[in-house]
């Protein structure tokens, strides 16, 4: 499981993710970086983060991390106060299609099961849809406002 010292190469997952995605770039990417590192080992110090990573010869290849959110009881789940939200799944181009992504995610659910969260979200790429479909993900009609930069 990920300790704040992993921030660095969650951070680096995180851009590589998104770079990957084309959902930012390069300069928004690095300015991104140095506060998500940050926000992430603090996150992982206060247990609201949980990450794992695959490895290829002790290096990490694969990560996942799962993020408990404060959450009000809702239809979904009327009694628990959180939901999970995955994240930073992401695996290094070379390791693709051998599951690493799928066994990650199991650890990430199970946790989930295990603190008894029943509601997990997450935001998927075309590429990745199909992995979160197979394990019972389902799309829903959230949608998203972001305040322009200008504003």
């Amino acid at each position: 499981m990920a300790a704040d010292a992993d921030a660095k190469l969650i951070t680096h997952h995180r851009c590589s993710m998104f770079a990957d995605a084309r959902v930012g770039d390069d300069a928004v990417l690095q300015a991104m970086a140095p506060d998500f590192e940050r926000w992430v080992a603090r996150m992982i110090r206060e247990e609201k983060y949980f990450g794992w990573f695959a490895l290829d010869g002790g290096r990490a290849v694969a990560g996942a991390g799962l993020l408990l959110l404060d959450w009000p009881p809702h239809p979904f789940d009327p009694h628990c106060a959180q939901r999970g939200y995955l994240l930073n799944v992401y695996v290094e181009p070379e390791f693709r299609r051998r599951k690493l992504a799928s066994r990650l995610l199991a650890f990430a659910m199970a946790e989930a099961r295990r603190r008894k969260i029943r509601v997990v979200a997450l935001h998927a790429t075309d590429k990745g849809r199909p992995v979160y479909e197979s394990i019972g993900f389902q799309a829903t009609n959230e949608m998203i406002y972001v305040e322009p930069a200008d504003a």
